[in-house]
């Protein structure tokens, strides 16, 4: 689903060149669910803007599903992250004045989607996420975890080839926190790709595959939990 072939990122020129992304090669399958882990600007949320088509590397190229997206415009890079691609942040970034029920058909609208059909969807996207009896809630009616089931159910709303999640569980206690991995193994186990940037171990130990970026290069591909924990322990050191 995902290749990288030689992509950096990079900020200025001359004595002020800044490489947050160095020569990066990287391939992550269809339906996989991996997490990027690194020390602070080690080049994680550049990779993450990258693979989700918010930003476009200097050099190098970055294929998703087989199409060469570090080519395309801007108006269509939206195409893509509307049609493809579903985003959850640290933040819930909900509308204030509206519903669980508005706030996840909001994509749909930008998508050309009929009336009724983007109520059934997003009926259908807050039930899964277990959310059907909170449907007409206002974000200030609902808990932590409650608000970032609704960001993860206008994620997955359109039915997107992948879903990115950025430090989605940084605000929330340790009980929602794997109430919330736990969504995203069954979103997983559907076919939908899951990839996470995170800085904590028991986070990233949920997931298949660990990356592993350090000043902007990926240093470790194909990390298992358990091989994770030994890298964690070496950087300490």
């Amino acid at each position: 689903m995902i290749e990288i072939r030689n992509l950096s990122k990079i900020y200025g020129s001359g004595e002020t060149t800044v490489y947050a992304l160095r020569d990066v090669e990287l391939q992550i399958k269809t339906g996989e669910y991996c997490s990027i882990m690194g020390a602070s600007g080690s080049g994680k949320s550049t990779l993450m803007n990258i693979i989700g088509c918010l930003d476009q590397p200097t050099k190098g190229d970055y294929f998703l599903n087989n199409e060469n997206v570090s080519t395309l415009s801007d108006r269509q890079l939206a195409l893509i992250r509307n049609q493809n691609i579903g985003f959850v942040f640290q933040q819930f970034h909900l509308l204030p004045q509206l519903s669980a029920l508005e706030n996840v058909i909001l994509p749909m609208i930008y998508g050309n989607v009929s009336p009724q059909e983007r109520r059934a969807r997003a009926v259908a996207a807050l039930t899964k996420v277990g959310l059907a009896n909170r449907l007409h809630n206002r974000p200030n009616q609902l808990s932590g975890g409650q608000q970032q089931r609704v960001a993860i159910a206008r994620a997955i709303v359109n039915e997107p080839l992948l879903l990115l999640a950025d430090e989605p569980t940084g605000a929330l206690d340790s009980k929602t926190t794997h109430e919330i991995l736990d969504l995203f193994s069954e979103l997983q186990s559907t076919g939908m790709g899951v990839v996470m940037v995170t800085h904590e171990n028991d986070v990233a130990a949920q997931t298949n595959r660990i990356i592993w970026l350090k000043d902007g290069e990926v240093t470790y591909a194909h990390l298992t939990p358990e091989e994770m924990r030994d890298v964690t322990m070496a950087q300490t050191f």
